[in-house]
């Protein structure tokens, strides 16, 4: 059988945006700025005895005392939870951003045809954008503090500091933002610091070997002793005597997943068809995948997805200026993306 024009069994690309793991610390609103004013925080280990709670089969529901005696069972917890000491009233999110370019190169492409194409697709969108629109998007994700995630509900004060460093680790520059000041749910806002941060970004996205890093510094005012919700470990095994909830941490500090932080700051896909209704960015993602709705909301069936997307590319077809920032911003993610022979 003939294969396919336009496929490829052998594609990757690196992810070009690289943020480490994110590190938790306590401290106060007046001193969050003073040296040696933040103290790392640790997960606790709690046992607790829950209700049940859960929904029951209707036998057991409907007969009074099948439910008192499942009531009466008890439900013994082990968890790991994570808080503000009882004089800190401000959580600490500390990590690093690193930005690279080259997106003109797959890690691996095994067909010379396919490249010369994808090469051509990528350096007219180099011409035309410059990455602008996604470098600003980005911008705006660190300036709004969306990789708080659970941590931003609630709180009083938001402020984020972004700082460039050298090649030696020094500063060059840095930008601060008040988060509660920017949206969320869309990326209207015109504000100069962003701008500027996005075109840094963007340069270094269209680039051929420059890199960027970032030092992003989050202080979160939640309130005295509150609790703060560090990434959860995915456990496969919960048999007795197991914990139920395992948080993450890292030579015991309290941490956030560099995975986590990745998902939210590539939250900028507005452009999927069910977004006027939804009113909500997700995460770029080839089939639009959001798992905790349980849901792709760029189905191949409605030509959405970028699988789709980036063959008309490829094959040399017009496409929606919209729908091209979100191929690029697929690139830009990293992935595997060959199409297998069989």
């Amino acid at each position: 059988m003939a294969k396919k024009k336009n496929t490829v069994s052998v594609l990757a690309f690196e992810k070009k945006l690289v943020p480490s793991d994110g590190y938790l610390y306590g401290t106060t609103w007046e001193n969050r700025h003073e040296t040696g004013s933040t103290t790392p925080l640790k997960l606790v280990e709690k046992s607790v005895r829950g209700t049940i709670s859960n929904r029951l089969k209707p036998a057991v529901a409907n007969d009074p005392a099948k439910l008192n005696a499942e009531v009466e069972k008890p439900n013994l917890q082990t968890v790991d939870s994570c808080a503000l000491g009882e004089d800190q009233d401000t959580l600490k999110l500390h990590f690093t951003l690193k930005v690279l370019g080259n997106l003109l190169e797959p890690s691996a492409c095994n067909e010379p045809e396919f490249l010369k194409a994808y090469q051509k697709v990528v350096q007219n969108y180099i011409e035309e954008e410059g990455f602008k629109e996604l470098g600003c998007r980005y911008a705006m994700n660190l300036a709004n503090a969306r990789f708080l995630w659970r941590n931003r509900v609630g709180a009083e004060k938001i402020e984020v500091i972004v700082t460039r460093m050298d090649h030696e680790g020094r500063d060059q520059k840095t930008w601060r933002f008040d988060a509660k000041s920017y949206p969320i749910r869309d990326f209207d806002k015109d504000d100069a610091a962003v701008n500027e941060l996005g075109e840094l970004i963007a340069q270094t996205l269209a680039s051929t070997e420059d890199y960027l890093l970032l030092d992003i510094v989050c202080y979160a005012k939640i309130g005295k002793a509150q609790e703060v919700y560090p990434s959860e470990e995915l456990v496969l095994d919960k048999g007795q005597g197991k914990k139920s909830k395992v948080l993450y941490e890292v030579d015991g500090i309290a941490a956030m997943h560099s995975q986590k932080l990745g998902n939210a700051l590539r939250t900028i896909d507005t452009w999927y068809s069910d977004y006027i209704e939804e009113q909500r960015p997700i995460a770029v993602e080839p089939y639009g995948a959001v798992t905790n709705l349980g849901r792709a909301f760029r189905n191949p069936k409605n030509k959405e997805d970028f699988f789709t997307l980036f063959d008309q590319l490829i094959a040399g077809e017009d496409i929606d200026e919209d729908q091209r920032h979100y191929v690029m911003a697929v690139l830009v993610r990293g992935g595997v993306f060959g199409e297998s022979d069989k």
